[in-house]
């Protein structure tokens, strides 16, 4: 009896004085307290935003015209499908819950372009994904040089990139649009 009592004094006291070791070690998630506005505003808006690429991708591999129009479109699904799932992931790590479906701007504009077929559909279409990606670009710079949280800030430098290439394709794909003719509308 007795040295079940010394082994549960010492197993008690040990508990106690390795409960502190533990707790450091063991560190909590960051939580959305912890993240500054702008980085949580930034973090919505993005996945937002990329949710709308996807979708809009979608479309335009199905009623888009030019095949430039429809690579384009399946490159904004896999792109942003990718860069999706780390920002989920970042978020969740965070303590973040990203929104689950297209805000009322973004809806609209994707029941709008659903209505539209043919060349019509592509410039519409890249028309939209030029406007984005200017805005994209300059968000995703912002973030990059002046996001608080470090993870989200090598996410946005790193992401920064591919949405670069998306601006740049978008209006090199407009402009060839218009060469061609079929960004003039019709009468």
């Amino acid at each position: 009896m007795r040295h079940r009592i010394g082994f549960a004094s010492a197993f008690a006291i040990a508990a106690i004085v390795a409960g502190p070791v533990f707790a450091q070690q063991v560190r909590a998630p960051a939580t959305a307290q912890q993240l500054s506005r702008a980085d949580m505003n930034f973090m919505k808006e993005a996945a937002g935003g990329g949710m709308a690429e996807i979708e809009l991708g979608k479309l335009a591999q199905q009623n888009g015209q030019s095949d430039e129009v429809k690579q384009f479109g399946a490159r904004m699904e896999q792109d942003h499908g990718k860069a999706g799932n780390e920002l989920t992931t970042l978020a969740g790590n965070k303590g973040i819950t990203l929104p689950q479906e297209l805000d009322h701007k973004h809806a609209q504009l994707r029941d709008k372009l659903a209505r539209l077929r043919g060349a019509e559909f592509d410039r519409a279409y890249m028309r939209e994904m030029t406007k984005d990606h200017d805005k994209d670009v300059k968000a995703f710079r912002h973030e990059a040089q002046s996001a608080q949280d470090p993870d989200l800030k090598q996410f946005a430098a790193k992401t920064l990139g591919v949405i670069e290439q998306h601006d740049k394709m978008a209006h090199d794909i407009g402009q060839s649009l218009t060469a061609v003719g079929s960004s003039r509308r019709p009468k």
